[in-house]
């Protein structure tokens, strides 16, 4: 591809007001509204005291204009400007500024996060239910908590402290805001997020896990979880509130245990034959000699947990281990055998090499993670710590809004990362037409998801309305 030389001469104007560059926001919006995020901001979010007397004014349309802004690429609340350009205020109504969407968010207090909260998980179900998002919900749902470390600087934001975090393999000291995160996912289904609270970085990984997984549960049930429920977490989550809660909700578990004595003499104990190979999907297998070349075996025995508390819990205690091998200079002997073992406690009734295998499986919520630091949580730009808190909410609303655009577009896009969708799906651009007072959008010829991109819009507004007029 080569530009042509008279382009040096040429004069570039920003003055069309019928071209829009993210057309994509009309589907993916109506499908907002279609699952009623307008009605419930107006029901729960309620901000009465507020410093600026307008600051409070229709939270409804300001929350969806920064899910709009999100879901069209913008990480920072300057970046919400994206959708006053062109001629957005022609496909949308109540765009605001971003100083005025900066302001809604600075009135915002911890109360307020949890109104927002409230929202976000009524949302979610309404998706499920509107989109067909996570298919098989109803035979078995995977609930999967986990926390990161968010990096902040300046000492004007508030809650940002040191906490601990890894970064190619090694633990750090890092100065951020820790949010912590539960998602849904099925079988078949890609992972949505339950639920999201911001804490201080120096917060313990674990701190407020049991509330989340209870809420989780209750979501997943009233999105159509009739089966069953198993929730999934590493060693910060292993812990007797979360275990308690999960018991309380009928719901399985399966959670990493720290190695203490007891632990420790737990897997002692297993014999020597009890051992079995396990093969994880995707394994590779040795040409030579026909074995696999993870050498991970599982094994299992009866436990009981958090016996200085209250009410022990006797579940299995499934352990994975893994040849430590130390060769000598040429690399031909072993010196001596050395076992890796990594302990989880469940009461899932898989054999023991399918629990293994299930359990690693909870590393799908680092999907979710990477899919929200690549978009509006690279940054948490306010300095006001319940800010960055109703930002992080908004943010999981537009993951889960994304992700059942992506369900009504195409097996692939139900599945896509946020930024391939906002890539094919909402950043296409637009001209906006009216013959006969009739909206037209003219998108471009040979677009290569248009295909698609027709049938999102088919599923959101029904055959009854039609698709845009390709130009």
């Amino acid at each position: 591809m080569k530009l042509p030389y008279g382009w040096s001469r040429a004069t570039p104007v920003f003055d069309e007001q019928n071209l829009v560059s993210c057309a994509g926001l009309v589907p993916v919006m109506a499908l907002a509204e279609r699952a009623g995020l307008s009605e419930l901001v107006g029901e729960r979010v309620a901000i009465t005291e507020t410093t600026v007397a307008s600051a409070a004014a229709n939270p409804a349309g300001k929350v969806t204009s920064i899910i709009a802004g999100m879901a069209a690429g913008a990480d920072c609340i300057d970046d919400l400007d994206v959708i006053r350009s062109g001629g957005m205020r022609r496909l949308f109504g109540g765009v605001y500024a971003p100083a005025t969407l900066g302001q809604f968010l600075r009135e915002f207090t911890h109360g307020h996060t949890q109104q927002l909260a409230s929202v976000a998980r009524a949302h979610l179900v309404n998706l499920v239910q509107a989109s067909g998002l996570l298919p098989g919900i109803e035979d078995r749902v995977f609930i999967d908590i986990d926390s990161l470390l968010r990096p902040v600087y300046g000492h004007a934001k508030q809650g940002g402290s040191f906490g601990h975090t890894k970064i190619a393999g090694r633990q750090v000291l890092r100065r951020g805001l820790s949010p912590l995160a539960t998602t849904i996912s099925t079988i078949q289904g890609a992972p949505v997020v339950a639920g999201i609270r911001l804490r201080a970085g120096r917060a313990g990984s674990g701190k407020g896990a049991a509330s989340m997984a209870k809420e989780a549960i209750a979501t997943a049930r009233a999105a159509g979880a009739s089966g069953q429920i198993l929730v999934r977490g590493d060693s910060a989550y292993g812990n007797h509130a979360v275990v308690a809660a999960c018991l309380k909700a009928g719901v399985r578990f399966s959670v990493v245990l720290t190695k203490n004595p007891a632990v420790t003499a737990a897997i002692a104990s297993i014999a020597e034959d009890a051992w079995t190979p396990v093969h994880y999907p995707g394994a590779v297998v040795d040409d030579d000699t026909g074995e696999l070349i993870s050498d991970a075996e599982v094994a299992e025995v009866e436990f009981t947990a958090f016996t200085s508390t209250k009410h022990p819990v006797t579940a299995r205690l499934v352990v994975r281990r893994v040849r430590d091998r130390a060769r000598d200079q040429a690399g031909e002997e072993e010196l001596f055998p050395v076992w890796r073992h990594h302990p989880f406690f469940t009461n899932n009734t898989e054999p023991t090499a399918q629990a293994d295998i299930t359990h690693r499986r909870h590393a799908i919520i680092e999907t979710v993670f990477a899919d929200l630091i690549d978009g509006p949580l690279a940054h948490l730009p306010s300095g006001r710590f319940a800010a960055n808190s109703a930002w992080a909410i908004c943010a999981a609303i537009c993951h889960n809004l994304l992700r059942a655009a992506g369900t009504l577009t195409s097996p692939r896009h139900a599945a896509a990362r946020g930024a391939t969708l906002r890539r094919q799906i909402v950043t296409v651009p637009a001209r906006i037409a009216r013959p006969q007072r009739r909206p037209v959008l003219h998108l471009p010829e040979h677009w290569p998801w248009a295909e698609q991109w027709n049938t999102l819009w088919h599923n959101v507004f029904r055959p009854a309305t039609g698709p845009p007029r390709v130009a």
